[in-house]
């Protein structure tokens, strides 16, 4: 069974930095791509970046939010700056692979002040 684990959501001031992170564990530790989407109350869930063959980000974050993997491809990062409150919602690690996509439960962050 593979699980992904989420960590480092939180509350933050508008224009302050969060980052998140994103663990793999269990039977298949490496994938062909990780990433993050994310869902605000309301909305459908949105892809914000992925890492994989090449490196994706959604035009509503550019320049200000940076993907990371680490070498063993088990992990991702995701650097958020300059934070907006329209940035708000739950933001989910995904992990895609032959056998599949896997997803994380999702670590919330809100924008506020």
């Amino acid at each position: 069974q593979v699980q992904l684990a989420e960590s480092g959501g939180g509350l933050v001031q508008p224009g302050g930095s969060l980052k998140l992170s994103c663990q793999a564990s269990g039977r298949l530790l490496s994938f062909d791509a990780m990433g993050w989407y994310r869902q605000a109350p309301g909305n459908q869930r949105e892809m914000v970046a992925m890492f994989g063959a090449s490196i994706n980000y959604a035009d509503f974050v550019k320049g200000r939010f940076t993907i990371s993997r680490n070498k063993a491809r088990s992990g991702v990062y995701l650097q958020m700056n300059n934070l907006k409150p329209e940035d708000s919602g739950v933001y989910f690690c995904i992990g895609r692979s032959r056998a599949g996509d896997y997803w994380g439960q999702g670590t919330q962050v809100i924008v506020s002040s």
